[in-house]
C-alpha cells in the first residue's frame, strides 16, 4: 500500500473515531489485529460492543464505500471480533461500517449492524 493510501486511511479512521464519540460512543481499541483477521475500531455504544469497519472510497465508480464490504472482508472481521471476545465475558455485539466517500465528516454514512455473525 502507498504512504498516501496509508494516510488517507489513517485520516478515515481518526476521522470515524472522532465522528463517533461525538455520537456518544467510546472507542476502546483501533486497528485491533489478530491471526486472520482486523477491525478498524473498537467501541462501546451502552452495553453495546460494536466492531467498525471503515471505508474510504474516493470514486463511486464501483459502488462506493459502503459496498466494499464484501464477504470475504466481513468474514475477516467476524474471525478478528470473535477472537476479541475470546476471553472477554460476551456483551450484546454488532457489527458496523462507516463509509466515507470523501475526507469529509459531513459526508460519513454510518451504517448500524451492517452484518451478523
Amino acid at each position: 500500500m502507498s504512504p498516501s493510501r496509508q494516510r488517507d486511511g489513517a485520516a478515515a479512521e481518526a476521522l470515524a473515531a472522532a465522528y463517533l464519540e461525538r455520537q456518544g460512543l467510546a472507542i476502546l481499541a483501533r486497528n485491533y489485529r489478530c491471526r486472520g483477521g482486523e477491525i478498524d475500531l473498537v467501541a462501546r455504544e451502552g452495553a453495546t460492543l460494536v466492531f467498525v469497519e471503515v471505508r474510504l472510497r474516493r470514486s463511486t465508480r464501483f459502488g462506493g464505500a459502503g459496498a466494499s464490504v464484501d464477504a470475504r472482508k466481513r468474514a475477516r472481521i467476524l474471525t478478528a471480533a470473535r477472537h476479541y471476545l475470546g476471553a472477554r465475558a460476551q456483551p450484546a455485539c454488532r457489527c458496523d461500517v462507516l463509509a466515507l466517500d470523501a475526507l469529509d465528516p459531513a459526508r460519513i454514512e454510518w451504517i448500524r449492524d451492517a452484518f451478523g455473525a
